[in-house]
């Protein structure tokens, strides 16, 4: 017996791979971070000491920023332990959103850094008298941050790229901000040494705007994601082309996507070529089209397909009509009637245009014997519902 092909097959086997590989994205986040808030340690301790040695205001601030950084570090650690808690009944799709909250902290950090940064730079450029002439070897200590936030970044963002971490890039950014700011200090007593001090406030002024700027971006985006705003519309075109490649898919509407945190979530309607499929090759046409979509694109995890027998997009039509056993309860009063209703083995409805399509099966043995048979029994089915709004149509089959 041949092997299912791997487009027909379940989705859910992709999105346990996936799950499963939830420790070991947590292990590298946890190790990145831990690096980076290693780092953020000793430099903290070297520019605060070597800017009180130095007599460096630039250098103290310098390693302030940098304990900052460990309290972001902190935050990224709890922020990706806690989103790595798999669904439960209160969190149905799970635990990333915190990842995605916290980013929207980190980047109001940065913000407030740029303007801390841009704040006491325009300040000292209306005081030159606060400026104070540092030692030479300021300027060293300064360059080995610069030089070792600047490798946090790279190693930091290589994980946020992999794992699709706005958590981890906005630690990645955060790190720049430190070396910018090192950059900075680097500008400043290079220029207190040759007697140019503004130059420290006005590199510091472009530098804050960067930092801010990062901050903006960063929380924007992770604000959109909280408010379950669509994926990019390439995204979503790539989406639906792949939904229509899908056998006995004749149209789609009403396709919705979010994003949390690194998956990506699709809710669909889909039309099919027949409306009157039966339930089950509807369902197989469904999941065919759930696991082709998590099969192609990375980040879906997850999909909903939504079977329409007709565009309900802006109105269900048949929204007024009954369920099953009022109307076959009205169509077995409506044919008492009829000799042969007796015989009927199943009714089958078909809810379209907002009336109801209505097959009879009848035993063949009820037709046996009589060359116009059928006929005469068709007839009598049609007229005892003749009245009733909701009925478009009957059609009477033997088998």
């Amino acid at each position: 017996m041949a092997a299912p092909p791997e487009s027909a097959s379940s989705g859910r086997e992709l999105i346990a791979r996936l799950r499963d590989a939830s420790p070991g994205r947590y292990a590298v986040i946890r190790r990145v971070t831990l690096v980076g808030a290693g780092v953020d340690l000793v430099l903290a301790l070297a520019k605060v000491g070597g800017g009180l040695a130095a007599q460096s205001q630039s250098l103290i601030a310098d390693g302030v920023h940098s304990v900052s950084d460990l309290v972001t570090d902190l935050l990224v650690l709890l922020a990706a332990k806690l989103a790595r808690g798999k669904p439960d009944a209160d969190h149905p799709y799970g635990h990333e959103r915190i990842e995605t909250a916290a980013t929207v902290a980190l980047g109001m950090v940065l913000i407030l850094i740029g303007a801390g940064i841009a704040f006491d730079s325009f300040r000292r450029l209306f005081h030159p008298e606060e400026l104070q002439t540092p030692a030479w070897w300021a300027m060293a200590i300064a360059a080995v941050s610069v030089a070792f936030k600047e490798a946090v970044y790279h190693y930091t963002m290589r994980a946020a790229r992999r794992f699709r971490s706005r958590l981890l890039e906005a630690n990645a950014w955060h790190a720049r901000s430190d070396a910018a700011s090192s950059l900075v200090v680097i500008v400043g007593v290079g220029g207190a040494l040759l007697g140019l001090g503004y130059l420290d406030a006005v590199a510091a002024v472009i530098v804050s705007w960067m930092i801010g700027r990062m901050g903006y971006r960063l929380a924007r985006r992770s604000v959109e994601e909280l408010i379950d705003t669509g994926l990019e519309p390439e995204q979503v075109e790539a989406i639906r082309a792949a939904l229509m490649e899908v056998g006995g898919v004749r149209d789609l509407h009403m396709l919705r996507t979010r994003q949390m945190g690194p998956k990506s979530l699709v809710d669909v309607h889909v039309l099919l070529d027949d409306p009157k499929l039966s339930v089950s090759e509807g369902h197989q046409i469904s999941e065919t089209a759930r696991a082709e979509l998590i099969r192609k694109f990375r980040d879906v995890e997850d999909v909903t397909v939504h079977i329409d027998p007709e565009d309900d997009e802006d109105v269900t039509p048949g929204r007024h009509l009954g369920l099953r056993r009022e109307i076959e309860a009205r169509l077995r009063a409506a044919w008492a009637g009829v000799p042969e209703a007796e015989a009927i083995r199943r009714i089958t409805l078909h809810y379209l245009g907002g009336r109801i399509e209505v097959e009879v099966e009848l035993p063949l043995d009820v037709a046996l014997g009589r060359d116009d048979a059928p006929e005469p029994i068709r007839r009598r089915f049609e007229q005892a519902v003749s009245n009733d709004p909701d009925v478009s149509e009957v059609r009477v089959l033997f088998g």
